[in-house]
């Protein structure tokens, strides 16, 4: 079992050999077991995809930016599964600050935007709030930012 409140600050990014699959629309558009996360105090862990296992889907650039402090400028994908778009449904660090550069190439997916994420498959919970976009599973306990009344964390 994992606490959110053990991990640092600022957040530590690892390699992880655990099966990440991301479904929408009746396709599965992620199934792989050579991605990131991303681990960072009162957070679940974020899950970061080489955008290249992103397959039977399309990944559209979006305008939206935002900064972290820790990892630079993110990027934001709209997911294109057939005839449905989903805006906003990953985002990136297409040159992510020295500490992240394994992030470059990477893509993490909200699990509230797509049908159905899953890590070694079970099904992730979805991170209160509409900013962050951990995946909460049965191995990690919080509380966890992003509900209400949390901002302050």
């Amino acid at each position: 079992m994992e606490s959110v409140w053990d991990y640092p600050r600022p957040p530590r990014l690892e390699r992880t050999g655990r099966r990440i699959t991301v479904r929408h629309a009746g396709v599965t558009v992620v199934d792989s077991d050579r991605c990131w996360r991303v681990l960072e105090t009162s957070h679940p862990p974020v899950y970061y995809v080489p955008r290249g296992e992103v397959t039977g889907a399309r990944l559209e650039p979006d305008p939206r930016r935002t900064w972290c402090e820790w990892k630079g400028e993110a990027s934001y994908w709209d997911l294109v599964v057939g005839d449905v778009r989903v805006p906003e449904a990953a985002w990136s660090y297409e040159h992510p600050t020295p500490a992240y550069a394994d992030l470059a190439g990477a893509v993490a997916f909200y699990p509230g935007r797509v049908d159905e994420c899953r890590v070694d498959g079970e099904r992730v919970e979805v991170q209160p709030g509409d900013f962050y976009g951990g995946w909460i599973t049965s191995d990690v306990t919080g509380p966890f930012k992003g509900a209400p009344g949390t901002l302050g964390w």
